[in-house]
């Protein structure tokens, strides 16, 4: 009995052996797959990580090291001390005036826009509504039209003499013509007006996309359950859109921190810079008068901050995924 149990471990014994290496054996034929595949991934990735390197972050850290200087034009020497450019930014009353401005624009403009987006994107949601594709295309169209051909509609339209004050003098509600783009609140509005008109269809079909991932289940059971449309609207619509409007807002925030097109082609920045954005301050700062590109990219370096704090905060209130 001993001697058939001993021959028959020996005849396991090598096929017990045996296993185990084919088991390595495998697992480093799998590894080694695995590696072929992630260095060929790599290999791809290699050359946009190489642009984005080159293009992108290089001129970024160039931009903090020109922060750093001082002079004009290309005369330019480091600072004493290095800071320097940063602390004149804090006695420096046009850049608050133009910090004041492009913030309000933010605070006005930017809850206005979403708001009036998302309302206009679940009324055109409507599978009755009748002209559904015109209603969105007539919306939509204003982000399509060039920057400069909307400002300069605009300033004909808020001319002194312009279609503006001609209806509002025909309709008696104002005695004498209106300076819309030369006095500070009138031009500051102008500007928020030329935003929302804008970019108001664009993050509306945001939220057309989001919304035509909704279960309608849900939906159909708040209708069910004795719920009105705003009921529904406001607690079976809007938390399912919460992505897509933490994503429009930190867009929205950006855009609007970083804004230039409209101060420049609107209002020139007038009157006295009671309507210039920090990034017109900027441009003018780099390409006009006496050109001093230290202290206009210390001014970039505090909108790059700016965009990355916002964009932080909200997405810490906003995300709220477990």
């Amino acid at each position: 009995m001993s001697q058939t149990t001993s021959t028959a471990r020996r005849r396991r014994g090598p096929t017990e052996e045996q296993e185990p290496g084919s088991a390595r054996a495998g697992r480093n034929r799998r590894f080694g797959l695995e590696k072929q595949r992630s260095l060929t991934g790599w290999i791809f990735l290699l050359p946009a990580a190489l642009l984005i390197l080159w293009m992108n972050f290089w001129p970024m850290l160039q931009a903090f090291i020109l922060s750093m200087k001082t002079g004009r034009g290309t005369r330019l020497e480091f600072a004493e001390p290095l800071w320097f450019n940063y602390e004149r930014l804090l006695n420096d009353e046009i850049f608050k005036l133009t910090v004041g401005n492009t913030l309000l624009y933010l605070l006005v403009q930017v809850p206005i826009m979403l708001v009036l987006a998302l309302v206009l994107a679940n009324l055109l949601n409507d599978p009755k509504l009748r002209f559904r594709g015109l209603w969105r295309t007539a919306i939509f169209l204003p982000c399509a039209v060039s920057l400069v051909s909307y400002s300069l509609v605009f300033r004909t339209m808020f001319a002194n003499d312009g279609f503006v004050n001609d209806l509002l003098l025909g309709l008696g509600f104002v005695d004498a013509p209106i300076n819309w783009l030369g006095e500070t609140d009138t031009a500051r509005f102008v500007i928020i007006l030329g935003l929302l008109w804008r970019w108001t269809g664009y993050n509306m079909v945001f939220y057309l996309a989001a919304l035509q991932n909704i279960d309608y289940s849900s939906l159909e059971a708040a209708r069910i359950d004795g719920a009105g449309s705003f009921k529904t609207f406001w607690y079976v619509t809007i938390p399912q859109l919460r992505p897509m409007i933490l994503l429009t807002a930190i867009m929205s925030t950006n855009g609007t921190i970083q804004l230039f097109d409209e101060s420049w082609n609107l209002t020139q920045g007038g009157p006295a810079y009671t309507s210039m954005t920090m990034s017109h301050y900027l441009f003018e700062l780099s390409f006009q008068k006496n050109p001093n590109f230290g202290y206009g990219a210390a001014i970039s370096y505090v909108i790059l901050i700016m965009v990355a704090i916002l964009a932080a905060i909200q997405l810490k209130v906003g995300d709220k995924r477990d």
